[in-house]
């Protein structure tokens, strides 16, 4: 007897959220599913759109950035294969809140809002996944809008490197110094400096946005204490950490 899940279910299950509800759940929504490829840059939002489309990352990876008069931004949030774009759909929000934006092409689940709600209403164990992951990405939020008002640039873009070594999985990918200035909130000298300051450390390689970690444990030590705060929430929703 084979065991193995079929092939579009197996493709669905790349995403954790999914992969944790109950198979018969799993398949009443599997007919609502839809796997999509989204491009690096892509905004998937913008703060007050309606929410359309719900996403669930495989392989992508989808930076959340609050937006302040128009231009001004800040990254309060990194949605990997741990989590969903759109989860204030189950908190009753039919708007967004921050501009989506695709930091690492792939692939992911999508669903229709009004499914998932449909869904949601019926699901106690798509309740419980959805409530859980919300509670993080809001305990992940606040944290880093403490550490951008209290923590140097530098601990900071530490902190930001490995959150994303994290969510990808990987030591080795690509971030323009204009991308990490928006998340951070600073201007792209800062990130220039800081960058060259983790390079010198012997902690990281980078170069025309390609970027290499080449020490986790030390770059870990030069991130400010809030790395293992984001990080401990994200594991609390079934986030992979890279060790």
């Amino acid at each position: 007897m084979n065991s193995a899940a079929p092939p579009v279910l197996a493709e669905h299950n790349a995403n954790l959220l999914l992969a944790a509800l109950p198979p018969q759940e799993m398949a009443r929504m599997l007919p609502a599913l839809e796997q999509v490829k989204v491009d690096v840059g892509a905004v998937l939002c913008e703060p007050g759109d309606i929410i359309r489309h719900i996403y669930f990352p495989h392989d992508c990876l989808i930076s959340l950035m609050a937006v302040a008069e128009g231009r001004m931004t800040l990254e309060v949030g990194l949605v990997g294969r741990e989590g969903m774009l759109g989860a204030t759909v189950a908190l009753g929000h039919d708007t967004t809140q921050v501009r989506a934006v695709v930091q690492r092409a792939g692939s992911a689940s999508r669903i229709d809002a009004g499914r998932l709600r449909i869904e949601f209403a019926r699901n106690p164990a798509l309740q419980r996944v959805l409530y859980r992951y919300t509670d993080a990405l809001l305990a992940q939020a606040i944290q880093i809008a403490v550490c951008s008002r209290y923590h140097v640039l530098e601990a900071r873009l530490a902190r930001s490197l490995l959150v994303t070594r994290d969510r990808l999985q990987s030591d080795k990918f690509h971030l323009t110094h204009e991308f990490l200035a928006h998340a951070l909130g600073v201007r792209r000298v800062g990130v220039t400096k800081a960058a060259s300051a983790l390079q010198q450390q012997g902690l990281i390689n980078y170069s025309r946005g390609n970027i290499e970690i080449l020490d986790p444990e030390r770059l870990a030590a030069a991130a400010c204490t809030c790395y293992e705060i984001v990080r401990e929430a994200g594991a609390g929703v079934g986030a992979p950490v890279l060790v």
